[in-house]
């Protein structure tokens, strides 16, 4: 049951508006409160916490748009459920009135039952859905600033571990080192015994060290501002680290910036997307064939766009196309080594700009990375 609270200083008006709210057949019906003044008004307001309030705007003691300023203050922002009587269709008072905060306004003698009823029902309603929406983005924000906190709490995490195991696994290092250097074996078969310790503290190593850079990629100052980037000097600064794996595996490295030879963004977060995805295009490679690397870029859709594409393994994406950007998932875990971080990093700077990445991946045919890279903030 609704309540209802009618402030006019007239009698007759007062005992028309009840008539013409009294329920019909199938509606709900209204609970209705009776104020002559808008002292009246007010207490009786801060007693019932009406579902609406009808109000004349003239009143013997104050003016309704007063007493609209008088009852907002009493009740949380955006939740007063009112409708003002007005006594004429002056537009200018109209602008006032909802400005003012009614829901809607009606003025005497230009409306019936029907029109009331139907004025003050759609009045509750969209109080109710307003008050919706404000407690569920209440709720929102309360959940975003608790995933924030969590986040946060995550990456402390992963970076203490990550800096505090360091200094174990380099102690590790030193004594399997000794360990190498002094140890004889009567069974040569038993040496593979230290290849395979050295492999394990090199992956672990590893492990340590993409766990650190995945987070203080996240602490990095997020006021770092994006510049044009020269995509030939970053490039060959990309091709220059990675030099020793293309020379082992007679890489071929085509470049073709000549649509778009700039891009706007942060230059080290451009340069570690490069240098991961042309870096997993040479790890990847296909045992049968050199790889062949195709690095292009242009504009799509108002968006700049950087493409890698080369002739490796491919991807089976209707088996992990979901899992391709999430932490340590590895598709080819025989063919390198690695820890799956290189993709999820990349993904996530993409995302920090507003970009996304598409991919296109054949298996023992090849994968094409597009990297649309958003709007720098």
């Amino acid at each position: 049951m609704k309540k209802i609270l009618l402030v006019d200083d007239n009698e007759y008006d007062r005992m028309l508006y009840k008539r013409y709210l009294k329920p019909q057949a199938g509606e709900e019906r209204m609970e209705l409160y009776e104020a002559t003044s808008g002292e009246d008004a007010v207490a009786l307001f801060q007693q019932l916490q009406p579902d609406c309030v009808l109000l004349d705007h003239s009143l013997h003691d104050t003016d309704g748009l007063a007493l609209l300023g008088q009852l907002r203050e009493l009740v949380p922002a955006h939740s007063l459920c009112a409708v003002m009587i007005t006594g004429s269709g002056n537009e200018a008072l109209a602008v006032r009135v909802l400005n003012g905060g009614a829901l809607d306004y009606l003025v005497k003698g230009n409306f019936d039952r029907e029109l009331l009823g139907k004025t003050v029902r759609h009045a509750i309603e969209k109080n109710e859905w307003r008050q919706y929406q404000a407690s569920y983005h209440q709720e929102l924000q309360a959940a975003n600033q608790q995933l924030a906190r969590t986040n946060a709490d995550l990456d402390n995490f992963v970076y203490a571990a990550s800096h505090d195991l360091r200094q174990p696994v380099n102690n590790l290092r030193g004594l399997f080192e000794e360990i190498k250097r002094a140890a004889t074996f009567a069974d040569p078969a038993d040496a593979q015994l230290l290849q395979f310790m050295d492999k394990s503290l090199g992956a672990l190593s590893t492990t340590i060290d993409d766990l650190a850079t995945v987070v203080q990629e996240n602490r990095q100052p997020t006021a770092q501002l994006p510049e044009p980037v020269a995509l030939a000097d970053l490039a060959a600064d990309v091709l220059e680290t990675l030099r020793p794996q293309a020379q082992d595996t007679h890489a071929v490295v085509e470049l073709d910036f000549s649509n778009l030879p700039e891009i706007p963004c942060v230059r080290s977060n451009l340069r570690t997307i490069l240098l991961n995805l042309v870096a997993n295009a040479l790890k990847y490679r296909h045992p049968d064939r050199a790889p062949r690397v195709a690095v292009r870029s242009y504009s799509a859709e108002g968006q700049p766009v950087l493409a890698v594409q080369d002739n490796g393994l491919g991807i089976n994406l209707a088996q992990h196309g979901t899992e391709l950007f999430q932490l340590f998932r590895r598709f080819h875990p025989t063919a390198a080594e690695g820890t799956g971080v290189g993709l999820f990093l990349v993904n996530r700077l993409v995302q920090a700009q507003g970009g996304r990445i598409e991919v296109e991946s054949e298996e023992n045919v090849g994968t094409t990375f597009r990297v649309h890279l958003g709007t720098a903030n």
